[in-house]
């Protein structure tokens, strides 16, 4: 049996895979604002390295796995396109900065940060929003998305578009594959979790929200998902690694079915080159 760090484990997707995890005879160690073993205030620098300090101790510096789940949700507010910049971007990153070699020492850990099926189907999301927070510069994203409307949902699919990214770039490095740690995205829609229910109850919101296409006809279960989650903390997800997974209902086939997979174009062929060529099989 292992143990396994989950944030945002009161409730939702991150509620339901601790569950299950705990079901399975895995010691969870969870973090939230309330009823966790560790409550913690992600939206803050010393509450993510507060939070970072208290797993690693729980665990023993021994970590089989994580699961990223807390997140903020695009809700109207005056500051909450800063709230949803460091949950669900500083509060995935700088915990697996600092957890990383307690995965490293598990040997065979495997890591699963929730992203979000807006990565593809919210358009025009300003570039340097996302470029900002993959240079950790907090500020430097909300300026990009100052005066925009609908910032918080530009916001939402700015953070989860650049987490998506650092697990591509990080996931198949000589620190995170190289020291056996597998480190893979999952990609929900629309999950009938407490942050769908709050949009829903939002009438500014709940048209949008049921405009959004979902051609299987329904929303997902925080359970289904929570089985997925299991899925890629198994010895069966072994050879998973950068992926990013949809789990979605369908929508983002339905609004961008002709948009991947995508061909390496002429433009990005030097460096698909000059990366293919450094490459070395270590066995």
């Amino acid at each position: 049996m292992g143990t396994y760090a989950v944030t945002g484990s009161a409730s939702g997707m991150g509620g339901a895979a601790a569950a299950k995890l705990r079901a399975a005879g895995h010691t969870v160690i969870g973090v939230d604002l309330r009823d966790a073993e560790v409550t913690a205030d992600l939206s803050t620098l010393q509450g993510r390295r507060s939070a970072a300090e208290k797993v690693l101790a729980e665990a023993g510096g021994h970590l089989d796995g994580a699961v990223m789940a807390a997140g903020i949700g695009p809700m109207p507010g005056a500051d909450r396109c800063r709230l949803i910049f460091q949950v669900n971007y500083f509060g995935v990153v700088d915990l697996l900065d600092a957890w990383r070699p307690a995965l490293a020492n598990a040997g065979k850990a495997k890591v699963v940060v929730v992203s979000s099926n807006s990565t593809t189907t919210t358009p025009l999301v300003p570039w340097r929003a996302v470029r900002a927070l993959l240079h950790s510069e907090a500020a430097g994203a909300e300026r990009a998305l100052r005066l925009r409307p609908a910032a918080p949902a530009m916001a939402y699919a700015a953070s989860k578009i650049a987490v998506s990214r650092w697990v591509r770039r990080r996931a198949v490095t000589p620190e995170w594959a190289g020291a056996g740690i597998r480190l893979n995205a999952l990609a929900p829609g629309a999950i009938m979790t407490p942050l769908l229910q709050q949009q829903l109850d939002d009438p500014g919101q709940a048209r949008a929200v049921r405009a959004f296409p979902v051609p299987v006809g329904e929303y997902g279960d925080p359970g289904q998902l929570a089985d997925w989650i299991v899925f890629m903390l198994s010895d069966a997800a072994d050879f998973l690694c950068g992926s990013v997974i949809f789990v979605d209902g369908g929508s983002d086939a339905y609004l961008r079915s002709e948009d991947w997979p995508a061909r390496v174009s002429a433009a990005g062929l030097p460096r698909y080159l000059t990366r293919f060529a450094k490459y070395r099989f270590k066995k």
